[in-house]
């Protein structure tokens, strides 16, 4: 199933794939990030010795924290650049139990229902013509009683002066270009995909940054960047 992929948005991270590991790049924020998103998985889940999938994984920044948890983890990415990129760094760093693969999580699905017990969806969502489809598969690849995370960008005018004017334009923190205001989804937009997906919302967290510390940290505020933990029924 290729109707899911924007070919404009696969472009975009195959021109920047080889600055996916410079923590001074392009990809900073990602860095940055990377702390607070794993630190709400890890106060949901120990991931240590499950089956997770990282969708979207890209240079595979958050695959590999995960394996360093213990998890034994599936990253996937229709960005051919940068899931070389992500395999080469695994293999330098001595990760081993990562396995990248350029598919949709449709096409997954479609090959492995209910084989794990996690799924990661970070920063993903915004760049797909139907978010929704991904929930969905998102189900369908999580074993009874898994847990999936999602991360994105609220859709107002606050999260476009902050995300778009703010991040790629004043701090330049992103290239220019990085983010499409319309493909923002607010979390009640979330929220719907989720139900109609069969998945239990459990939480909704905020993630603030602060332009003086360069820092992020979790808020209750969702007016821009926000996580979202969800749960597939144990008796599905």
């Amino acid at each position: 199933m290729q109707s899911n992929v924007d070919p404009a948005e696969i472009a975009k991270f195959e021109a920047l794939a080889s600055r996916w590991w410079d923590p001074e790049s392009d990809f900073k924020p990602l860095h940055d990030l990377n702390p607070v998103r794993m630190g709400y998985i890890d106060s949901y889940i120990n991931v240590a010795g499950l089956k997770v999938l990282d969708i979207g994984c890209g240079g595979g920044i958050l695959s590999e924290t995960l394996a360093r948890r213990g998890a034994n983890v599936t990253g996937i990415d229709m960005t051919d650049a940068p899931l070389q990129v992500a395999k080469l760094h695994a293999l330098d760093a001595g990760v081993e139990n990562i396995e990248y693969r350029q598919m949709t999580a449709e096409d997954l699905a479609a090959e492995a229902p209910a084989s794990f017990d996690v799924i990661t969806c970070m920063e993903m969502l915004e760049h797909v013509p139907k978010p929704g489809d991904i929930l969905k598969a998102c189900h369908t690849l999580l074993k009874p009683g898994g847990k999936a995370f999602f991360s994105t960008i609220n859709r107002n005018p606050k999260s476009w002066l902050f995300a778009i004017a703010g991040a790629e334009y004043v701090l330049q923190l992103l290239p220019k270009g990085t983010h499409s205001y319309e493909k923002f989804i607010k979390p009640s937009e979330l929220t719907r995909y989720a139900r109609r997906a069969e998945l239990s919302i459990t939480n909704l967290r905020g993630i603030n940054y602060n332009p003086i510390t360069k820092g992020f940290k979790l808020t209750d505020d969702v007016s821009v960047n926000y996580l979202m933990a969800t749960e597939k029924d144990k008796q599905q």
